[in-house]
């Protein structure tokens, strides 16, 4: 078999799968993100399983924007203002907190790790998904005010751990130690800049909806703009995510 039609088959197999275990978490009731990844460890010791190697920019230029817009879109401009505290301190504050903690912890779980390893891995891990967390919040009945916070925190956290990634990669590739204004003025430019194109990006749609009565333009209209403000903001160095979230917001 031709590696061509062997990546169609493990395609053709992976959807099945998520049918199949998408079907299971509405049976047992339980939020789907957290079935697919039990099916996923699961799969991964199956014998013979073929190794998958993904690019990482097909997530975050092909699969990442829409998802991003679509969330964004969705989310309730009135509950995202009158939580726009409580989603700051968590957006910034426990992605901080779990960066730090990952780091401490780090080198005494995981061998031949240090501190700085610790770091890196921690601003990986530090940033929620969006898409994620809301289906789990709503499926387990958690309170609508709690699933805003959430929604709004997993929406705005990129720029904090963005910045951390950046830290830790100074700090473990050059051996520098990264200054407390240098992160400051870099977090503000990352979430000013990337707010900035989203809005600018956002104003145009909104010109271009008010004159286009066309289903088809303004689906096409609505594919382009994701991918746009994420490739646009990560041309300038800023924060793709945060470009996506405030023209779904806007």
């Amino acid at each position: 078999m031709s590696g061509f039609h062997a990546a169609q088959v493990i395609l053709l197999v992976l959807l099945f799968s998520v049918v199949a275990f998408a079907a299971l978490a509405r049976r047992l009731r339980t939020p789907y993100p957290i079935i697919l990844v039990i099916g996923g460890l699961l799969a991964a010791f199956v014998p013979g399983m073929p190794r998958v190697m993904l690019n990482p920019d097909i997530i975050f230029f092909v699969v990442l924007p829409p998802l991003l817009y679509s969330a964004a879109w969705n989310t309730s401009w009135k509950d995202f203002c009158h939580n726009l505290a409580s989603i700051s301190l968590l957006a910034v504050g426990l992605v901080a907190f779990t960066v730090l903690g990952v780091a401490l912890a780090g080198p005494l779980l995981l061998p031949g790790f240090d501190w700085r390893l610790g770091f890196v891995l921690g601003a990986v891990v530090a940033t929620t998904d969006s898409i994620a967390a809301t289906s789990i919040a709503k499926r387990v009945g958690l309170p609508k005010s709690i699933v805003d916070i959430l929604e709004g925190e997993s929406l705005v956290n990129d720029a904090t751990g963005l910045l951390a990634l950046e830290f830790g990669t100074a700090i473990l590739v050059n051996g520098l130690t990264p200054s407390v204004a240098g992160g400051v003025i870099r977090l503000v430019y990352l979430s000013a800049a990337g707010i900035g194109v989203g809005l600018l990006f956002g104003r145009i749609v909104e010109w271009f909806e008010f004159r286009i009565d066309d289903g088809p333009i303004e689906i096409a209209i609505s594919i382009f703009v994701p991918y746009a403000a994420y490739l646009s903001a990560e041309l300038i160095h800023a924060s793709g995510v945060l470009a996506v979230v405030a023209a779904g917001l806007y």
